[in-house]
């Protein structure tokens, strides 16, 4: 018993006098990780830190709801988590100032309109153009 005791101390476990133990969130999320790898079970991982089952059990409910956080794995066999970076040019930012100027022609009229101005006021103003033409 004392030796358990002395290897929870080690982890960081508060061990009271009275056998009752207060186990810091990284301690369990330690725990619950071992539960996690190939072949382990919470019996067998429970034993180990002289945990009941039931409470290793409960500790992985609050991991799967998001409340303990898993440390991460280490495995040659993950691959690496980030994204590729693409670099493409950007294409040029092209100003109103900049666009040409929009004519209309009807005839002997000629209306000038500045390149930004907005489609429906272009078709409004052609038909107005095409309207003075009739």
């Amino acid at each position: 018993m004392f030796a358990q005791n002395a290897f929870l101390t080690s982890l960081g476990v508060d061990v009271f006098a009275s056998g009752h133990r207060r186990w810091p969130a990284a301690v369990k999320a330690r725990i619950v990780a071992e539960t996690l790898e190939d072949g382990a079970t919470v019996g067998a991982v429970a034993r180990r830190y002289g945990v009941q089952p039931n409470q290793l059990s409960g500790w992985r409910r609050l991991a799967k709801s998001g409340q303990l956080v898993l440390p991460a794995r280490h495995s040659d066999e993950v691959e690496s988590l980030f994204a590729p970076l693409v670099v493409q040019d950007m294409a040029p930012v092209v100003t109103p100032s900049a666009l040409a100027p929009i004519r209309i022609l009807s005839g002997r009229v000629t209306v000038e309109l500045a390149g930004d101005t907005p489609a429906v006021r272009i078709a409004e103003i052609a038909q107005a153009v095409g309207a003075l033409a009739c």
